[in-house]
């Protein structure tokens, strides 16, 4: 590997090793939805009558991940690539197995959060090895491959999802990706290579614990929020917990001369903005992953399979369009292609709040689809124009700070549409009972339709909420601009490569 006081990149793109960490990297992400569509299976099964509690299944995931990842960036800079990756993808391998066997939900809920330990490393690895591997002007076709892993991995889930549950246990979820997870562990025992460069570093314990007293306690009390009120102590309690863990381990993360997250990379204006655009679309995309199979399922009673089928056009349109955003990238620079992206997301995500007892397949799917293509085009841009905005050095903070924010704002995001979802219902559901028992009709023949009007209430609403969060996305895309990669610090002479 090559080194200079410029650039720090390899001479040759290692191919081989790359497809090996799509591999891991795929079967993780893949592993991030795969449950959407089946947790109202999953609730039935171990007879879980609130969705806010099986939906930890989902956020819980996403939540260990944004623990973890902060430390990755660590990891990466001790560590050489090749037993960082295998230590992580065993720790998979082992989450995954114990989801597989669990005979409680707790232990299913345990091994979820093991997968997500091991998984917590894999992502930024491989966007460390993309972005030593290429020069900066093919970057963006570089990314959008690798936003095919993120993007189309997590699309595919619910389809897959929808088949297995359909025809099988919920268990073979984890079964079928077992295998998988097992194959790119010995591929990378076999022919993985240490690519990325390493040095002495510390880790901060104190900013360990800080990260996960902040992260998890604001998770937590949105999570809980739903079935506790937001007036209750263990609600505002652990928010404000959380609130201050988080202020303490920024304040800290700023004092240390060797931070475990150096938070100084919110200092590039580009890469701050970068940031912000994506935490705020990641709540936009893991809230409309969970209330879509939840209307298709809960309120339509449309199949666990046929609810991931009618996903499918989604995923494949996300899948296509990944690597051409790449290229548009290279050509036209973020803003053009995010701007167009956040406004079809924002209009097809209000589309999705108007829908109804009897609307026709063809309008979920075309509208659910649009969706889907609007977010394709911001996600990998906006984050690889930010990337480049940092001296070479700053790398493992820039995209473990970007794995740590989405996976946080993804989970806090969902908890929240999840709990206005739950609460918008029940409000609705008295209300409407209400309106029937004062015209004179009988509630208990209608108890079904009552609820099943209720939920709708309470899905429309919250995508709704959704959409007025990717207004917000559209707002601020309007100042990006294409980051000129000749005035950065390393290009400049300014800042010397280690």
């Amino acid at each position: 590997m090559a080194q200079t006081a410029q650039t720090t990149q390899v001479k040759k793109p290692p191919y081989l090793m790359i497809a090996i960490l799509f591999v891991g990297a795929f079967v993780a992400f893949l592993n991030n939805t795969l449950l959407n569509v089946a947790l109202p299976t999953i609730m039935k099964s171990f007879n879980i009558e609130d969705f806010s509690t099986v939906q930890w299944l989902s956020t819980g995931y996403m939540l260990v991940g944004g623990v973890l990842v902060p430390a990755s960036a660590y990891l990466i800079t001790k560590f050489k690539t090749k037993p960082l990756f295998i230590v992580s993808m065993s720790i998979f391998v082992v989450g995954t197995a114990v989801a597989a066997f669990a005979p409680t939900f707790e232990i299913l809920l345990a091994g979820r959060m093991v997968q997500a330990a091991g998984a917590s490393a894999i992502a930024p690895i491989l966007m460390n090895v993309m972005l030593v591997s290429f020069p900066i002007e093919k970057r963006g076709s570089a990314m959008g491959i690798f936003g095919l892993v993120m993007v189309l991995a997590p699309a595919i889930g619910p389809t897959l999802s929808g088949w297995i549950v359909e025809h099988y246990d919920w268990s073979v979820l984890f079964k079928m990706i077992l295998p998988f997870a097992i194959i790119a562990l010995l591929l990378a025992i076999w022919k993985l290579e240490n690519v990325l460069p390493n040095r002495p570093a510390r880790i901060d314990i104190l900013s360990v614990v800080l990260s996960t007293i902040g992260f998890g306690g604001l998770l937590y009390g949105f999570s809980t929020a739903s079935t506790a009120g937001w007036g209750a102590v263990e609600v505002w309690g652990t928010i404000l917990v959380g609130v201050i863990g988080i202020i303490w381990f920024v304040v800290r993360q700023l004092r240390l001369e060797e931070p475990l997250l150096d938070l100084r990379i919110y200092s590039y204006p580009a890469y701050a903005l970068a940031s912000v655009i994506s935490m705020v679309l990641s709540v936009a995309m893991f809230s409309g992953m969970i209330l879509t199979p939840a209307y298709v399922q809960n309120v339509r009673e449309i199949s666990p399979f046929d609810a991931g089928l009618m996903m499918l056009p989604g995923a494949i349109v996300m899948g296509i369009m990944s690597p051409i955003t790449g290229k548009l990238f290279d050509k036209f620079g973020p803003r053009t292609i995010a701007l167009v992206g956040l406004f079809v997301t924002t209009v097809s995500t209000f589309g999705l709040g108007y829908l109804s007892l009897d609307s026709s397949y063809l309008y979920i799917i075309t509208v659910y689809t649009i969706r889907m293509f609007g977010i394709s085009l911001v996600m990998m841009p906006i984050m690889t124009n930010g990337l480049n905005a940092l001296p070479n050095r700053l790398n493992p903070h820039g995209t473990a700070m970007n794995n740590t924010a989405q996976q946080v704002a993804g989970a806090i995001g969902t908890a929240v549409l999840v709990t206005i979802f739950n609460s918008h219902t029940k409000t609705r559901a008295a209300e409407i009972a209400g309106e029937m028992q004062a015209n004179g009709t009988d509630a208990q023949l209608t108890a079904s339709q009552i609820g099943q009007q209720a939920m709708l209430d309470g899905i429309t609403y919250s995508f709704m909420v959704s959409a007025g969060v990717t207004v917000v996305a559209l707002i601020l895309t309007i100042f990006v601009k294409r980051v000129d990669v000749t005035k950065r610090e390393d290009f400049m002479g300014k800042v010397k490569e280690k």
